[in-house]
């Protein structure tokens, strides 16, 4: 069984019309609930099992939409920004009626999979410190990483404000004056990675995130499109 609720709110969620709209269009018959012309946008339907038409079309209700978004530089990770263009930019408006957000940030000039939801029960436990969801980045260092490096990130780094973080992987792919990394954390500080490495005495001059739990980044997807997660996607999103 569905969820019940009023019809109007049904056809509003999926970005039909505006429930003001909506009243107008019931009084012009264009809606109508299995079969038979409706002339009262407040009736309750269930969302799973009435069949629901507008204009003729059928109209599939779902609650939730999870997107993977290949994020490009110079976008914040936010719902709103005063000063600079945000995620939501690149979303269609088609889905932007759902109200998603994105599940944690990456920061601006960080690049590569930003999952956005509007369920924020997910959101909750995918950010939540106990889950300790792992996120694997690729990133470009300045200067040379070596051994060294690798067995102090395994331990847990001192940060600039005395937070020593958890013990994360790293993976040497190519160690000279820019070296390249990937490093699998397992908590979300602010610029983190960035401030690991600055630990070190090393700098990131490009990063990008290439998964989060077991889902990884579609690399058929170029900076700034994005695509609806599988089933089987949104489960990875949570899994160490």
């Amino acid at each position: 069984m569905g969820k019940k609720m009023r019809v109007d709110k049904l056809l509003s969620n999926v970005g039909v019309a505006s429930r003001a709209e909506l009243k107008k269009y019931c009084k012009q018959g264009l809606i109508s609930v299995n079969g038979k012309v409706i002339n009262n946008p407040g009736i309750q339907v269930d969302s799973e099992n009435d069949e629901v038409m507008f204009n003729g079309e059928k109209i599939v209700y779902r609650e939730f939409i999870y997107i993977m978004l290949n994020k490009p530089d110079g976008y914040i990770s936010a719902t709103f920004d005063k000063h600079d263009p945000i995620v939501l930019d690149l979303i269609d408006s088609s889905y932007l009626v759902f109200e998603p957000f994105p599940v944690g940030r990456l920061d601006k000039d960080t690049e590569g999979l930003l999952v956005l939801t509007n369920d924020g029960q997910l959101s909750h436990r995918v950010l939540s410190p106990k889950k300790h969801v792992p996120k694997t980045y690729y990133a470009k260092i300045q200067g040379k990483v070596t051994e060294e490096d690798i067995l102090a990130f395994e331990k847990g780094v001192i940060l600039d404000d005395g937070y020593e973080t958890m013990p994360s992987q790293l993976k040497i792919l190519k160690s000279d004056d820019i070296s390249e990394i990937e490093l699998t954390i397992h908590e979300g500080k602010f610029h983190q990675v960035k401030r690991m490495f600055e630990s070190v005495d090393k700098k990131v001059v490009y990063l990008k995130r290439i998964s989060m739990g077991k889902l990884k980044l579609d690399e058929s997807l170029e900076l700034g499109e994005y695509r609806e997660l599988t089933e089987e996607e949104v489960k990875l999103i949570e899994e160490r």
